[in-house]
């Protein structure tokens, strides 16, 4: 199916949201409310992604599954009434989802291509999204600028290795606040990569979830997720982060 033919019908969609949240163990965002505003972030998803190509994603099941699920396993480890960086967020995912799902907490998502921030930033008027600001900015200046140490979670998903996401990522926390990068089957392999990061950049991991996110109607295999936490234990040093350049070149 092309990604300009998809159809939705609400009411289907509602039923494969409510299936697939609970065999993920996703029940407490089993609600009418966010139902009817992921419907809503959907259709505008699908109606934007036919001219300026969000997402590959467009099987309704498949979104549900592998943007919002996905995105909302991150929500169990964010405290009530903290503040959320989502580094990277392209079409708003973690971002997106956690601030329709958790409007206790303040997100912000930065990415440093523009059209995808307005995109972001229209879905949030649209769904009257007041806890979610978007802004276009490198991660490695928004680090350097006015956001270096004030959030107490970062997180991002599908950007970069550890190694050189934890130093985009923990120049932005606060001491105490937690780096929860998103990772897929690679990621207990990237966690012993960046212990060098870690450590340099004045973190370390507090614990490690690893897990699968499924769905029985669907062919493929369930696939293998894990979310780390990594403390900021004291301040980073100005030194970093470093140019992108550099970062990319020669990784922590």
């Amino acid at each position: 199916m092309n990604k300009t033919e998809v159809k939705l019908n609400k009411e289907d969609f509602a039923a494969e949201y409510r299936r697939i949240f609970m065999e993920n163990e996703l029940d407490e965002f089993i609600k009418d409310r966010l139902i009817d505003k992921f419907f809503a972030l959907t259709e505008y998803m699908l109606e934007q992604n036919a001219v300026m190509n969000l997402t590959a994603i467009t099987e309704p099941s498949e979104v549900i599954l592998k943007h919002y699920a996905d995105s909302l396993t991150v929500a169990q480890h964010i405290e009530s009434n903290r503040s959320v960086i989502d580094v990277g967020c392209g079409a708003g995912f973690p971002s997106l989802p956690l601030a329709i799902a958790r409007p206790d907490i303040s997100v912000t998502a930065i990415d440093s291509t523009d059209k995808r921030i307005v995109y972001v930033r229209e879905c949030a008027a649209r769904l009257g999204l007041t806890n979610l600001t978007a802004v276009t900015a490198r991660a490695e200046d928004a680090a350097t600028g006015e956001l270096r140490g004030k959030y107490d979670y970062a997180t991002a998903r599908a950007v970069a290795r550890l190694n050189i996401l934890a130093e985009y990522c923990i120049p932005l926390l606060k001491v105490g606040g937690v780096f929860l990068p998103m990772k897929a089957k690679s990621g207990k392999e990237e966690l012993d990569e960046a212990k060098n990061a870690f450590s340099t950049l004045r973190a370390e991991v507090i614990f490690f979830d690893e897990f699968t996110l499924c769905d029985t109607k669907s062919e493929g295999e369930p696939q293998t997720r894990m979310i780390a936490g990594i403390k900021k234990i004291s301040p980073t040093e100005k030194i970093y982060p470093r140019n992108n350049s550099q970062i990319k070149k020669k990784p922590l």
